[in-house]
């Protein structure tokens, strides 16, 4: 599904990516762990196209998309969940999840999107900004989900939300894994979360990666150590 190799991203003379190579295979869910400043968020917009990678590649599909603007991207199956979430507040919930459905031929929420996320059918016709932060995200993700992609990048999906919408928000993304033929790249601090949605971790320090497991080999301590130095 998403195959990057040797990357390198700098902002100005910093060198924030490092030499990274990282997969992601169909209906895999991926975790990027680490503390802020690591690298995840230059990540992952580097990955969507808003940023430009100065070396290496990033295969998704069949596809080269390293030099591929970010609507290409969208068009070949990615969506980027940011980690202020970047709804409309002055939108309505459902003009909000419309606006993910540009290439749309026919211009309606599905009803899948509601299955998910209820709260969001109830609310359909509240403005984006009358929500609260957690339901403010699932708006976001659900505006992803309409692009129908076939990878979903979700960046910090728990900042600033509390603990039972965080697990309703980890139960939501198994079940949407498990419906919708999707695979998921989060980027992530908090490792609750993480070990409830992904079936492989990757710890960030610095632009690089210095820790990498299956689920079931995870090292706990050894990723928390890396996310409270």
């Amino acid at each position: 599904m998403l195959n990057v190799e040797h990357l390198n991203v700098y902002y100005g003379e910093s060198h924030v990516i490092r030499d990274m190579g990282l997969t992601v295979g169909e209906r895999e869910t991926v975790a990027i762990m680490g503390r802020n400043g690591m690298g995840k968020t230059t990540l992952l917009k580097t990955l969507i196209g808003m940023l430009p990678a100065q070396g290496g590649t990033i295969g998704f599909g069949n596809a080269d998309a390293t030099h591929r603007k970010s609507y290409e991207r969208v068009a070949l199956g990615m969506a980027f969940v940011p980690q202020n979430r970047m709804i409309f507040p002055y939108l309505t919930v459902e003009e909000n999840i419309l606006t993910g459905m540009e290439n749309a031929k026919v211009k309606i929420v599905p009803d899948y999107i509601y299955s998910f996320f209820p709260v969001l059918a109830e609310m359909r016709r509240r403005r984006g900004g009358n929500l609260s932060g957690g339901q403010q995200q699932q708006l976001a993700i659900a505006r992803g989900l309409v692009s129908e992609p076939k990878l979903l990048l979700l960046d910090e999906p728990t900042d600033g939300i509390q603990p039972s919408v965080i697990k309703e928000i980890a139960r939501t993304l198994n079940r949407i894994k498990a419906e919708r033929p999707l695979a998921i790249l989060v980027s992530e601090q908090m490792l609750s979360f993480a070990v409830e949605i992904a079936d492989r971790f990757f710890v960030m320090e610095r632009g690089q990666f210095v820790y990498q497991s299956l689920r079931a080999d995870l090292d706990r301590h050894k990723v928390h150590s890396y996310l409270t130095i």
